[in-house]
């Protein structure tokens, strides 16, 4: 069974633009223990306070995993790591010319050597596990990192990691490298890839194919440049490829993963593999039936596997069988005529180039098949108060189920003001989270047409509506009241 070392924490949060709050950090930490990774890198304990606070909190919580924090070949790391209370270290040391000579200028081999032995004893002597990696070792002479890890392993490192810092290894060359050191070296073995070339996933997989015992990633593949190894795609293609089994819940990394978007701000691409919007969806009428008939015919893997749903999406490419699908999960029944009628408008609305939402289906429906349906949740006010030095604010009248509540709320702008209210609103109703927002400009010009279509969730079920006014605001609230009708 191979291990797994999360580094969501330390090289996930180098995105560009990404700062967790302590608070954040221990909801991840949580959530990644709860997926059944075996080590979780935490941060780097030396960098700030708040990664200090974040390392020794999580430290504390008695998780399963192992707790690990990034350190340099530097005691003051080496100090901040043990005196926060994680369990291990990463230590890394460059191994390449170009990082040898950018970190220690005018510094040998041997130097480099020498500081990394030092810093493992201490390490050893502070009681901490000692992860030691090989930096940018892609680029090393490999008889070179093969001394650094002689040396490592005779201070009494625990595990030694090849990184392929900047993502230029090549599937073939990774798995060359990684049985060559596994011949060497008894203690175990980790790889740690990026994805400079879009080869993490794939260089990751066959180092494990090769016998590493361990590797590094981050869920969604989020990381500095381009990114890491994604965590969802290496557990999903070595168990489900190869037959290699680590211990984590694979029904939990959906949820995983939207935390983890949700909390950095990293939108996850709709066509990512596993987790993205589109990985189990399906819109062409071929496929739809076939997949309604058997779902092997279109998924590799069933949705359920990774804590998912499948979708159903309607466009110009629908078929009658995910028509009459969608139909029978609203309780409809339509006559062939009226079928026929229902999939023109969806087809229509598709060639035009919008995109169809759920609320865009049922209108459609109820329209031609001359349903009234009474709305749970009606607009009857909404004010917005903004300025220069104060937060948003926003006000909203609604009638739930006939009965009229009014609720104010701020928030980052007035949009998410206005959002939040009606959230505030609706409480005691049901728990609604907002899954994706989206807007396009239709038209140019301060006067533009505005489309807003909006993903929302309760419980499992998942919905869109969309919201078209001038106004950004209204097109906003139009489209989460119609979501919220729809989930009500």
């Amino acid at each position: 069974m191979v291990k797994i070392l999360d580094t969501t924490l330390r090289d996930g949060e180098q995105t560009p633009g990404v700062s967790l709050t302590v608070e954040q950090k221990v909801m991840i930490a949580d959530a990644l223990d709860a997926l059944g990774v075996d080590i979780i890198e935490a941060g780097t304990a030396v960098t700030s306070k708040g990664d200090f606070e974040a390392i020794k909190e999580i430290s504390s919580r008695n998780l399963n995993a192992e707790i690990c924090s990034f350190a340099r070949i530097v005691k003051s790391d080496i100090d901040a790591a043990a005196d926060a209370g994680a369990d291990s270290i990463f230590m890394v040391a460059p191994s390449s010319d170009i990082h040898i000579r950018a970190k220690f200028p005018g510094k040998s081999y041997d130097y480099v050597v020498e500081k990394s032995v030092e810093a493992i004893e201490y390490a050893k002597e502070r009681g901490l596990i000692v992860e030691f990696g090989a930096e940018d070792a892609s680029r090393a002479d490999l008889d070179f990192v093969i001394k650094l890890f002689d040396a490592a392993v005779s201070a009494k490192a625990d595990r030694l990691t090849f990184a392929d810092t900047v993502g230029v290894m090549t599937p073939e060359r990774v798995e060359e490298v990684i049985k060559k050191l596994k011949e060497r070296f008894s203690v175990p073995l980790a790889i740690h890839c990026h994805d400079d070339f879009g080869l993490a996933t794939a260089n990751t997989v066959f180092a494990v194919k090769a016998g590493a015992d361990e590797f590094h990633a981050t869920i969604n593949g989020i990381g500095e440049r381009a990114g890491n190894a994604a965590l969802e795609e290496v557990v999903m293609a070595i168990e489900f490829l190869y037959g290699i089994k680590t211990k984590v819940k694979k029904e939990k990394i959906y949820d995983t993963s939207q935390l983890v978007e949700r909390l950095t701000r990293v939108t996850v691409p709709p066509n990512k593999p596993i987790v993205g919007e589109n990985a189990f969806a399906h819109e062409s009428g071929i496929h739809t039936s076939a997949i309604l008939k058997d779902s092997k015919t279109y998924e590799p893997i069933s949705p359920e596997t990774i804590g998912r749903k499948r979708v159903l999406v309607l466009g110009k490419h629908a078929g009658k069988a995910s028509v009459e699908a969608i139909m029978k999960e609203l309780g409809y029944k339509a006559t062939p005529e009226q079928m026929k009628e229902i999939l023109d408008r969806i087809k229509e609305l598709g060639d035009r180039g919008k995109r169809v939402t759920d609320a865009d289906v049922r209108t459609i429906v109820e329209t031609v098949l001359q349903i009234q349906r009474e709305k749970k949740v009606k607009l009857e006010d909404l004010a917005i108060f903004s300025g220069m030095k104060s937060m948003p604010m926003a006000s909203v009248k609604l009638k739930i189920n006939g009965e009229e509540k009014i609720e104010a709320a701020i928030g980052l702008g007035p949009v998410d003001a206005a959002i939040n209210a009606i959230r505030k609103a609706i409480k005691d109703f049901a728990d609604v989270k907002l899954v994706s927002y989206h807007v396009d400009a239709i038209t140019g010009g301060t006067d533009a047409l505005v489309d807003v279509v909006v993903q929302l969730k309760r419980g499992n079920k998942t919905v869109t509506a969309r919201g078209a006014r001038t106004d950004i605001v209204m097109a906003s609230v139009e489209a989460f009241v119609e979501g919220l009708n729809m989930l009500l």
